[in-house]
């Protein structure tokens, strides 16, 4: 029943994103939507993937990280890289970026997943620290001065598509077994080892596909953006992802989906505003978080596609 079930609303999914990517060229090709805006979604698509893989970390697997704009950078550099120097088509460079990205998560993960709140926040804000001065440091990256010269390639259709295979997989974990034992680790670590789950595997896995993931994202932000520079993936820009998860609701995709696209459409739409831009930005930001716990904000939630709740029925 729950397969059957599941597979509806896989199904329901996939409609929504052909109808919407119909939508969205179909205004793009009649000038609707200009190409500054165009570009402003193109953002959101690759936030939308940063948002949502941060989220099993962070909201369902329940380790707060702060490196994420660290793996990021690692797709990013090698998506760009491999274009540059080896010539390689676009699509190559992006599973190797994320697959890079995969690989260092994983080697992070195995020493440090045994760690837990603050302390696995501050190493992981340490590791994405010394990601960017080693990118500030080598001679191949160009150091402050920024990496030159990555092809143009990302388009809106390889966003959207990319974008909505990070939540298939995302929700396809989450609704699985594996995502059941994950979701056991973060409500009781300790009942969940003690019932046969083995934690420290569970742990690296979740965290491993989310630096993929955010790798992928890199690879198609540094293809959309030109032009590299190290202080583009600080500890601010992990701050601001984990800002998506969170304002979004921690362990809700849907929310997360929207907190990023919300998170990146207010600064452009306050570019006006250039004075006060951040201050209008951080009331606004404040404002959404007392609105999520207040009474209007838990109802809003609870209108929310049932599909992408905090704690999914499984199948088997």
């Amino acid at each position: 029943m729950m397969k059957k079930k599941l597979v509806r609303q896989i199904i329901m999914q996939v409609v929504i994103y052909v109808v919407a990517f119909i939508i969205f060229q179909v205004l793009m090709g009649t000038g609707v939507i200009n190409s500054f805006w165009q570009g402003i979604f193109l953002l959101c698509g690759i936030n939308i993937i940063l948002a949502v893989s941060l989220n099993l970390a962070t909201g369902y697997l329940g380790q707060l990280t702060l490196g994420h704009a660290g793996f990021m950078s690692v797709g990013a550099y090698t998506s760009a890289l491999l274009s540059i120097h080896l010539g390689l088509p676009f699509p190559i460079t992006l599973i190797i970026g994320a697959l890079a990205a995969g690989v260092v998560g994983l080697l992070i993960g195995i020493p440090i997943l045994r760690l837990k709140g603050d302390y696995l926040c501050i190493i992981t804000l340490a590791f994405n620290e010394i990601i960017r001065v080693i990118m500030v440091n080598l001679n191949i990256t160009n150091g402050a001065k920024g990496l030159i010269g990555t092809p143009n390639e990302t388009t809106f259709g390889w966003v959207f598509w990319l974008m909505a295979l990070t939540i298939f997989v995302v929700y396809s974990i989450v609704h699985s077994r594996h995502g059941r034992a994950i979701i056991a680790i973060r409500e009781d670590d300790t009942a969940s080892e003690l019932s046969g789950i083995n934690n420290v595997y569970y742990k690296i896995l979740a965290f491993a596909i989310s630096a993929l993931f955010a790798g992928l994202a890199g690879g198609l932000y540094s293809h959309y953006i030109g032009v590299l520079v190290p202080k583009y993936f600080d500890y601010n820009k992990s701050v601001e992802i984990l800002v998506m998860v969170v304002l979004g609701g921690m362990g809700n995709l849907t929310g997360s989906i929207i907190a990023a696209v919300a998170l990146t459409i207010i600064p452009s739409l306050l570019m006006s505003f250039s004075q006060y831009r951040m201050l209008i930005y951080a009331i606004v930001l404040i404002a959404a978080m007392l609105l999520k716990h207040s009474d209007a904000g838990i109802a809003l939630r609870a209108k929310l596609p049932s599909f992408h709740r905090k704690n999914p029925e499984v199948s088997e």
